[in-house]
């Protein structure tokens, strides 16, 4: 009864696989799906030539605006503030005590 089974459950196995399988036709190449592939799709219907943009790479020369926000003040503040702060520490480990403090 013990091989009856094992047969049984062999070939309910072979036939659970088959109908897992496509009725695609298996002479045609597998293709990896890419990126480009989407991509190659949407340009498929563009017909306009590529225009160079002159401005892409140009420089703004004009100075940042002073901060107004009370709020970007206060972080220049505490960034200031980090910077001194990461002095002292760097004073303390090479030996030398740092005066920022007491001038302060």
């Amino acid at each position: 009864m013990n091989k009856f089974t094992t047969a049984a459950f062999a070939s309910l196995a072979v036939l659970a696989l088959s109908a897992c399988g496509s009725s695609d036709d298996a002479s045609v190449e597998a293709e990896a799906d890419t990126v480009e592939m989407p991509a190659n799709d949407a340009m498929e219907a563009v017909v306009e030539t590529p225009v160079e943009d002159t401005q892409a790479n140009a420089v703004d020369t004009a100075p940042a605006p002073a901060a107004t926000d009370p709020v970007a003040n206060e972080a220049d503040a505490a960034g200031e503030a980090a910077a001194a702060a990461a002095a002292d520490v760097a004073a303390v480990a090479a030996g030398t005590a740092s005066t920022t403090a007491e001038q302060e």
